[in-house]
Order: C-alpha cells, then structure tokens, then sequence
C-alpha cells in the first residue's frame, strides 16, 4: 500500500490505554506463555460495525497502530462525526467512502453479503448480524465469495477454509492493507522484547514443577511424548474440539 502514514498523533478521542495480560487470563492463570513487559501502547478505537449509514465520509490519513499489524484510517464523515477503521489495500488519502445498502466496488465501501457480486475480495466480515466485523481483520487477509443460496453465502477464506455465513451480514470491499508484514525483519532479540515476547525456554530445561518434560538426572529427552505444559498432545494427534456447523470445508493443514 503505497500511501504516506501519518506520523503525528492519533486523535485524542478516539484512544485508549491498554492494560498488560502477561498471557494470563481472568483467574491470573498463565494461558499464552513467553509474554510479558514490552513498551507501553495506546489502543485505537476501531469501527468494526460501521454504524455510520448513508452519509459519506472522506479519508483523512493513514496511521499505525501499535496493537495490530494492519494499518488503519481516519475517516471524518460529512456529519462531523470522526471514526477510525481497518485500512484495506488500495484506499488513498482523500478516497469518499460510503456504508449502505447499494454501493460502488471499491475499497473501504460497506454492505451486505446480500448485495456483494460472487468473486468479489471482501474483509471485516460479521459472523452474526449487527456484532461487528469478527474475522479476516489481520494484515493482508481476504475472503472471496465463492456461492449463494437463500440467506446463506459461502465464503472461501485464503486459508483455503470454506465457510457458512448468513447473507444478512456485513462486509468490506477490498483486502486488508500491510500485506508486506509477513516479510518483516526483527533483526536482533530486543526487538522482540520491545513487542512484549518472552525468551522460549525448552521444557526439558525446567524443573518437574513447571512442565512435565522437567527434571532427570543430567541431559535427559523428556521421557514422555512431546507435550504442552499442561500434558496436552503436541505431536500426530488433533486435539480440536469444537466442531463447528459454519465450515463447510476445512482448511489445509
């Protein structure tokens, strides 16, 4: 996405502190390890349900934001009313975008799967109506719709995943900005601590309290299959367990 960021300050209104997890969840329990510390960062607030019908708004700049790996963009609509959304490829400074019912193809418009032509690249996708995009919001993400019927469009994800979504949701034109991110460079170790990522320890170096690979007299291989902290099976066998009714067709492993 050739466009110029802006490399000021966000909108005051529209950002808010981010409290440190550490990996843990609502008990304190550690449920993502190796994460911690990292700088200090503002979170963006993102128009995910484009709640702004009917009235065009014009896109003011293109920024970064530090909590996600796309880039986002400042939309000031001709009400006064200011919002940032997920910036997708292809939308340059200056660009009017519209949310209705009945729009023109083109990056940044918003609509119903209902009224998108079959083959169209679509992002910020709702998985039930009037939630908010929920999914293929990372960096250079995209659906395509691939069929119809009734109240049903069949999305095919670039995964390769076909899945079931209800016709009545909404969707975004185009794919989603900062495709380029997959190729990045960190270069030495303390740019990953910047980013709030841990040193990975290996289990067998731990003692027996802290991972079931722990302990053994000497440089010992674990003693067991390969496992997760919790004993869970790494290697050879699925362990999903939610079979969910949208996915048509599985993504490939």
């Amino acid at each position: 996405m050739s466009v110029l960021l802006w490399k000021n300050r966000p909108i005051k209104n529209l950002i808010f502190g981010l409290k440190r997890i550490s990996g843990r969840n609502n008990q304190g329990r550690i449920t993502r390890y190796h994460r911690g510390g990292g700088t200090k960062k503002m979170g963006r607030l993102i128009d995910y349900k484009r709640y702004i019908w009917n009235i065009f708004g014009f896109v003011h700049r293109v920024e970064y934001d530090p909590k996600r790996n796309s880039l986002i963009a400042f939309v000031v609509y001709s009400n006064g009313i200011m919002s940032y959304i997920l910036a997708p490829e292809g939308l340059l400074i200056g660009d009017c975008i519209f949310a209705k019912e009945s729009i023109v193809l083109k990056p940044g418009n918003s609509t119903y799967l209902s009224k998108i032509p079959i083959g169209v690249r679509i992002n910020s996708v709702e998985l039930s109506e009037n939630r908010g995009a929920q999914f293929i919001r990372a960096a250079g993400s995209y659906a395509t719709i691939v069929s119809k019927f009734e109240n049903i469009a069949i999305l095919k994800l670039k995964s390769g995943e076909l899945r079931r979504v209800n016709s009545n949701c909404t969707a975004t034109i185009g794919s989603i900005s900062n495709f380029q991110y997959i190729y990045r460079n960190f270069r030495k170790a303390g740019f990953y601590r910047l980013k709030g990522w841990l040193p990975i320890v290996r289990g067998v170096a731990m003692n027996p309290v802290d991972h079931p690979h722990g302990g053994g007299q000497g440089k010992t291989s674990g003693g067991r299959p390969s496992v997760t902290p919790y004993g869970v099976i790494t290697k050879g066998k699925p362990t999903r367990k939610n079979k969910s009714i949208f996915i048509v067709k599985r993504r490939k492993s």
